[in-house]
């Protein structure tokens, strides 16, 4: 019955079986981090999953997981570099103010979205001046003047179409299942 069984091993678990402790142990040398050795030994045998058909014909097993281990610590490497490299850009283009290079949370930008849109639908039922005016004048802080000179009417018709405008989004946000 013993050699029935060892007709059905599978390859990848004898190799990791047999070498998963050391492959672990050479990455952690190379690393200098026992937890991104474990990760990126894990990886390793990840990877070999897509190749189940050659493990069975290795001849030199440690060799073979050095060679992907070590691909992979490229691929590591140059995602690194590439990360720095865009915090790099970040901090020259952002340098004065820190606060804006961290990205908003999925939380924050789905919130935003939401009042985006709730004010896409608040202001469908304003006139499309009155709607255009109020988001070049409260998004795009254009002054009221700007305004009526860029729609050829007076200040007033401004200050009208803005106030019809926050009338609907206050309807609008008061309105039940808003």
């Amino acid at each position: 019955m013993p050699a029935m069984e060892e007709l059905h091993v599978d390859p990848l678990e004898t190799l990791y079986r047999d070498h998963h402790g050391w492959l672990r142990a050479w990455l952690r040398r190379k690393l200098g981090c026992t937890e991104q050795a474990a990760d990126l030994a894990h990886d390793t045998f990840l990877r070999l999953l897509a190749t189940r058909d050659v493990l069975s014909a290795l001849k030199e097993p440690r060799a073979y997981l050095v060679t992907a281990a070590r691909h992979l610590l490229i691929d590591r490497s140059r995602r690194q570099q590439i990360r720095q490299a865009y915090l790099d850009q970040l901090e020259r283009q952002f340098g004065a103010c820190p606060e804006l290079m961290h990205a908003p949370s999925a939380e924050t930008i789905l919130q935003a979205v939401q009042a985006i849109e709730a004010l896409g639908r608040a202001l469908q039922a304003a006139r499309a001046e009155a709607a255009e005016a109020f988001i070049l004048h409260y998004v795009q802080g254009r002054r009221q003047e700007e305004l009526a000179s860029h729609f050829n009417v007076s200040l007033r018709t401004v200050q009208g179409w803005l106030a019809q405008a926050l009338i609907q989004c206050h309807r609008h946000l008061a309105a039940p299942g808003a």
